[in-house]
């Protein structure tokens, strides 16, 4: 994700750069077809409980085996461990498994449950939001100051800068001027405001929200460009430049706003869902048919590597808007089978997910052994949800 590449300096980029954790045997794996490379099957792909539990504790286990080894563990308030923790929070939920939730305490009691240091960076929040579902869960009011403090001081100063994204204007990302920023700050706005009844915080993301779609959803393809610097870009194939992770990104997001939206709700809850449907509905036609949803979606021939982690974050939306019944079982079902058997086969004996593309904000060449932090978060949000959806015995 682009905006990563401004987090606090040059030399933590190279080190966000360098995060991939690449077996040795990438040069054999480049020279072989992505269906070789994928031939080989470690864990059912089955949609039932013990088939769920089995890979997702394999995942799971093997990132917080590793977790000190990334280089992402250097500044553990990033974006890029936000998405894990959501994940890892989300699975520890669903299993009711202690040692992921003593994990997230443990880590968050040395961060001091504070957000990452730019105001209003979208970024900067994001992991803010396992804190407030740590203090729904155990109620202690130093979980939730910090983040009570940043989003109140963004509230009552709102940034009124440019969605022009520009990278040499530091101001231009004061607002939710790239797509990926949809997942990593509203839905810390949506928490507080289900957690305080204060409806200055969901009137803040809204109004924000809709600015950013605005400015960056193409209405003719039903898809969010990454930000308005790819307006006119276009890929080799003539088509528009349309990122699978960043469209992933945003329907991930969508998922956060919904769960804190009740049912009953009629200002908000109407329009981010028929949002969510709207995208789901779009990124199920560009689904290839191995299950993956490529780098580009509008060209996959020119990035024909699987990519894992816009797949995980558009199967989460997927499982969870069939789990609700916010999108029909039938329509909606064959493609998150695909999606799962395709996330599945992408994990090897020891848990490792493969085929994460690396930090950035486009389409771009996937190896087989690139993982990060933000996959494995994708990956168990699915896992999450998948387990919902699972006959009970």
């Amino acid at each position: 994700m682009m905006s990563s590449f401004s987090y606090l300096s040059t030399s933590m980029l190279m080190v966000v750069l360098a995060s991939s954790v690449v077996l040795p045997s990438l040069a054999k794996t480049e020279a072989m077809a992505p269906s070789e490379q994928m031939a080989e099957t470690h864990f059912s792909v089955d949609i039932n409980r013990e088939a769920i539990l089995k890979v997702g504790h394999a995942v799971a286990k093997w990132q917080l085996e590793h977790f000190e080894n990334m280089p992402s563990s250097s500044f553990p308030e990033s974006w890029l461990n936000a998405a894990l923790y959501v994940g890892m929070m989300d699975w520890a939920e669903a299993t009711q498994d202690k040692k992921y939730a003593d994990w997230l305490m443990k880590r968050f009691q040395k961060q001091k449950w504070q957000p990452a240091p730019r105001m209003y960076h979208a970024d900067d929040i994001a992991v803010s939001q396992t804190y407030l579902d740590m203090y729904r869960k155990y109620n202690k009011p130093v979980m939730f100051w910090p983040t009570q403090a940043r989003t109140e001081w963004v509230i009552n100063h709102p940034s009124t800068n440019s969605l022009d994204l520009n990278y040499g204007k530091p101001s231009t990302l004061e607002r939710w001027s790239w797509c990926d920023a949809l997942f990593m700050a509203p839905p810390v706005y949506a928490r507080m405001y289900a957690l305080t009844q204060n409806k200055q915080f969901m009137d803040f993301a809204h109004r924000e929200f809709l600015a950013t779609y605005e400015k960056l959803f193409d209405k003719e393809e039903r898809l969010f460009f990454r930000d308005s610097s790819y307006f006119q870009k276009r890929e080799a194939n003539g088509r528009k430049i349309f990122w699978g992770r960043g469209n992933g990104w945003v329907v991930a997001g969508l998922v956060e706003m919904l769960k804190e939206l009740p049912e009953n709700d009629t200002e908000f809850r109407p329009y981010y869902q028929e949002l969510f449907v709207r995208l789901c509905t779009r990124l199920v036609e560009l689904q290839c048919p191995d299950g993956y949803w490529r780098a580009s979606l509008l060209d996959p021939d020119s990035y024909p590597a699987p990519e894992t982690s816009g797949t995980g974050f558009i199967s989460y939306g997927l499982a969870y808007g069939i789990s609700e019944g916010i999108l029909p079982r039938d329509q909606f079902m064959p493609a998150l089978q695909k999606s799962w058997k395709a996330l599945v086969n992408s994990v090897n004996p020891q848990g490792q997910l493969y085929w994460v593309q690396p930090v950035g904000a486009s389409p771009k060449k996937v190896t087989k052994e690139h993982t990060e932090v933000y996959g494995v978060g994708g990956f168990l949000m699915t896992a999450s949800e998948i387990l919902r959806l699972a006959p009970t015995k």
